[in-house]
């Protein structure tokens, strides 16, 4: 790849990338650092990559950057308890982009980052195996078993209303 074709790359994906990273992490600063490490990643082997892979190659390094990003955190922080019978009394209406977001946040990490591969940047199953290293069957069966917690969580009128 040429630095014209980096360049181009960059210009055409970071968006795309950045957007991935942030659904995932929900948090600005550390999808930055993942994504620019990705781009640092590419650039290095940047001889080695074809432009025609590039945005498969950039998805599959920010992926694997951002899972190892959640691995350091989980070990240096506590997780905070979740209390499935938490009230709900006097929960503000919520809309559709909160509610979703707070679906998705349910999800294992590996799910998340199925769904967001999938129906938010509309990759196919055999790319989806690609990038995260699991095989099309996998990524069918964890795609179904995700859409069904989400449609589970959605359902609730307690989660909606």
């Amino acid at each position: 790849m040429t630095e014209r074709e980096y360049n181009e790359c960059v210009r055409l994906h970071a968006d795309n990338v950045y957007r991935f990273i942030l659904k995932n992490l929900r948090h600005e600063d550390d999808a930055r650092d993942v994504v620019q490490s990705a781009f640092e990643k590419m650039w290095l082997k940047r001889e080695e990559v074809s432009y025609d892979k590039s945005k498969s190659y950039l998805f599959t390094v920010a992926y694997h950057q951002m899972i190892d990003h959640l691995r350091k955190v989980k070990r240096i922080t506590l997780k905070e308890e979740f209390h499935e019978h938490t009230s709900i009394i006097n929960k503000p209406a919520n809309n559709l982009k909160k509610v979703l977001d707070e679906a998705l946040a349910k999800l294992s990490e590996t799910q998340r980052s199925l769904v967001l591969l999938k129906d938010y940047e509309g990759y196919s199953y055999e790319e989806i195996g690609k990038i995260t290293s699991l095989s099309e069957s996998q990524v069918k069966v964890y795609l179904h078993r995700a859409r069904i917690q989400l449609r589970n969580y959605l359902v609730k009128p307690e989660n909606v209303l």
